[in-house]
């Protein structure tokens, strides 16, 4: 490839004074003063440097992989937030198998596609998405053929178009096939078969059925080995002065009728009801990349790994709430006299501010997904000042701005406390729970395939040495 050839003019380049340097001092011997030379790793700074300039794109405009990650988004909006995840990473490791097999500067996830090194990583990115989401969302095969064509016609007809087609169309059918059976359906529901203190009860938004996405703890993760693999303590005992002082919060804050809380906690407490975390990173990760732009292998690499972490993270989130079974602040709230706890006081007309959704409260899947997602971008991106906005449809008149992904996950702790459907000691396992997930995934998978050259030790948005 044209970097790669680059790239080896420039070692070369400062390679060769340095070994004739070291050689002269070799052979003059004593009299010669010390030389400080630069180890290999050292020596590829400043070259990783020059190949970041050379292969990203300009700054503010986006790429084909950040094209295609916002076609994604817009094609699972409508999916409940656990599939949203699902399918998102899919898409997001299609699209990274795809252009890896050409560029080859990490490992692979899947390690079965092959790709000539001339083929077009553009090509094969935008095969790989349109090729997942097609399998899956056949309903939107007009817009997602409309996008197709549009970001195929940017691309130069020939070989290099055509074989990177084809390496994006086999990414996609190894995805999909690989996760043909992964546990995501039938789903499977759950009856509480105890009405004991602390344990959960359906709410009102729950089927006859049960609860909901019982069946989500045993989905084969993409790089957790297992969900079990991320085991929390149990929650608070409700004796606990910890208990107690997270019934307090949110039995004032969260109730529709509160009159404590601020306007701008009931805004977020309506957003992040309607918007779910796979929405939300994925948004803010395009947003981030685009005013700091990275090469279109690095954005495909970070965009999967990011969808990796919220994914697993659901899949975790599931074990540990169904293994704990806690009940929700509307039925701790209505039940508190049979509790055990002489501080906590009930009120039978507590209602939450947002539908509390149909399965146990702790740990919060909010949390555990949106820490993930933050603990993945902070290691890629930095912790910032960068500049974030987020709207949403469902609530047009409220924008939300941040300069750092620590501001998102705090108003999300809060959006579930100031809404009425969690403690506060939920949103704390959730955040142990997915700091823990993201910390995994990203030192675990899709490393750089040279030993760290180039990669997060020496790069770091655009902190490069």
């Amino acid at each position: 490839m044209k970097l790669k050839r680059i790239a080896s003019s420039l070692l070369s380049a400062v390679l060769t004074p340095a070994t004739s340097l070291i050689g002269q001092n070799a052979i003059t011997g004593l009299n010669q003063p010390k030389v400080r030379t630069m180890s290999r790793n050292q020596l590829w700074k400043p070259v990783c440097g020059l190949l970041v300039l050379l292969s990203i794109p300009l700054t503010g405009r986006s790429d084909v992989v950040q094209d295609w990650d916002a076609i994604m988004q817009a094609t699972v909006s409508a999916q409940p937030p656990f599939p949203q995840a699902r399918f998102a990473a899919i898409t997001q490791l299609a699209v990274f198998e795809a252009v890896n097999a050409i560029t080859r500067e990490y490992q692979p996830y899947l390690g079965t596609i092959t790709a000539p090194h001339d083929a077009s990583p553009e090509a094969a990115a935008a095969a790989a998405a349109y090729g997942v989401l097609s399998n899956y969302f056949p309903a939107s095969l007009s817009t997602l053929n409309a996008a197709y064509a549009t970001s195929l016609a940017a691309i130069p007809d020939g070989h290099r178009k055509r074989a990177g087609i084809a390496t994006g169309q086999a990414a996609a059918a190894a995805m999909i096939a690989a996760r043909a059976n992964d546990g995501s359906s039938p789903l499977e529901f759950f009856l509480p078969t105890s009405s004991n203190p602390g344990v959960w009860q359906l709410t009102p938004s729950c089927p006859a059925a049960g609860g909901v996405f019982f069946n989500w703890q045993n989905v084969t993760p993409f790089g957790i080995r297992s969900a079990s693999q991320f085991f929390l303590g149990p929650p608070p005992a409700l004796t606990s002065g910890r208990y107690t002082r997270a019934y307090d919060e949110v039995k004032e804050l969260g109730d529709v009728n509160s009159t404590e809380r601020p306007q701008d906690r009931t805004n977020v407490a309506l957003f992040y009801a309607a918007e779910a975390a796979a929405l939300v990173f994925n948004d803010a990760a395009r947003q981030i990349s685009t005013a700091r732009p990275r090469s279109l292998s690095e954005n495909a690499h970070d965009f999967a790994l990011i969808n990796m972490a919220l994914s697993d993270a659901a899949v975790a989130t599931f074990y540990n709430k169904y293994l704990y079974q806690f009940w929700r602040p509307e039925t701790a709230i209505h039940d508190a006299g049979g509790d055990g706890n002489d501080r906590t006081t009930p009120d039978p007309n507590f209602k939450p501010l947002i539908t509390a959704p149909c399965f146990p409260s702790y740990p919060s899947a909010h949390g555990t997904l949106s820490n993930a997602a933050r603990e993945v971008m902070e290691k890629i991106y930095g912790d910032g000042p960068f500049s974030i906005t987020l709207s949403t449809s469902s609530l047009p008149s409220v924008t939300l701005h941040y300069s750092r992904l620590e501001e998102i996950t705090d108003d999300i702790s809060d959006a579930r406390v100031y809404g009425g459907i969690h403690f506060r000691t939920d949103q704390d396992a959730g955040a142990r729970l997915g700091t823990r997930i993201g910390d995994y995934i990203y030192h675990h998978k899709l490393r750089p395939e040279h030993g760290g050259e180039c990669d997060d030790r020496f790069l770091r948005g655009n902190e490069w040495w």
